[in-house]
C-alpha cells in the first residue's frame, strides 16, 4: 500500500488493474511506446505511480500486460459474436450477414484498433508480442470460426477443404476496407457504408465455398423427370 491509499479489497484491487490498463491503452495509443510515461498513466488512471508498479511492475512489462489483456478482451467480443454463427441456417447468406456484421464490428471496435496499431508501431522493439498476442486473441477467433464453417461444411452448405483458411479468407473479405474507412481505427465507421463492405465480402466468400444446388433431372416429353442411372 502507497502513501495516502487505503486498503484495498480484492474487488478494489481488480478495478485498479482495470483502471491502469485502461489509461494504459489509451496513453500508449496516443503518445507511443517511447514517449509514454508512468507518470502520465499513473495521472489518467488515479492511482498513485508505485502502485503501477505494484500491479503490473514497470513501462514495459506494463505494455505487455495491456496487449495481452486487450487482446483477450477483444477475442471475448469476438466468440461471443461467433455464438450466433448459423449451424442449420434457412438463410445462410442472410445469417452470414448478420454475423459478419457483429464481426466487423468488433474489428473496428476502438480497443481492437488500437491494439492493432500498437503492435504495427512496436513491432520492431517487441517482436516476439507478434505471436504473444495472436495466441490470446485472433488464434482462438480463428479456430472457433473453422469449427463453425466446418459444421456447415459437413452440413452440405459450403464446400471447404480446409476450415482454418476459410476462416482466415472469410475475416479478411468482412474486413479488408475497413482500415482506410476508419483511418486505422482512428475515426467513426458509417454504419451503412459497414454494413455494405460485409454484404460484399459474404457474397464473395459465398462465390467461392456455396455448396451448388443439385442439377436438375432431365426431363421427359411428357414433363416427368427422368430417373438417373444408378
Amino acid at each position: 500500500m502507497t502513501d495516502g491509499e487505503t486498503p484495498t479489497t480484492p474487488r478494489g484491487r481488480l478495478d485498479k488493474r482495470q483502471a491502469i490498463i485502461g489509461a494504459a491503452l489509451r496513453v500508449f495509443a496516443r503518445e507511443g511506446y517511447g514517449q509514454a510515461s508512468i507518470d502520465v498513466i499513473a495521472a489518467e488512471a488515479g492511482v498513485a505511480k508505485p502502485t503501477i508498479y505494484n500491479h503490473l511492475g514497470g513501462k514495459e512489462n506494463l505494455f505487455r500486460h495491456v496487449l495481452a489483456e486487450i487482446a483477450a478482451r477483444s477475442n471475448a467480443k469476438t466468440l461471443a459474436a461467433l455464438q450466433t454463427f448459423p449451424t442449420d441456417p434457412q438463410d445462410l447468406r442472410n445469417h452470414l450477414n448478420t454475423v459478419g456484421l457483429r464481426l466487423a464490428e468488433c474489428f473496428v471496435d476502438e480497443q481492437s484498433s488500437a491494439l492493432r496499431r500498437l503492435l504495427h508501431a512496436e513491432i520492431g522493439r517487441f517482436p516476439d508480442l507478434f505471436d504473444a498476442v495472436l495466441a490470446s486473441g485472433p488464434n482462438q477467433a480463428t479456430e472457433a470460426l473453422a469449427g463453425r464453417l466446418a459444421r456447415l461444411a459437413n452440413a452440405g452448405y459450403l464446400t471447404i477443404e480446409d476450415p482454418i483458411r476459410a476462416a482466415r479468407q472469410f475475416v479478411a473479405l468482412l474486413t479488408d476496407e475497413l482500415p482506410a474507412m476508419s483511418a486505422l481505427g482512428t475515426r467513426p465507421v458509417d454504419p451503412d457504408e459497414l454494413e455494405r463492405a460485409v454484404v460484399a465480402g459474404v457474397d464473395t466468400f459465398l462465390r467461392a465455398f456455396a455448396t451448388p444446388p443439385p442439377e436438375p433431372r432431365p426431363r421427359t416429353a411428357a414433363g416427368r423427370a427422368e430417373s438417373l442411372p444408378r
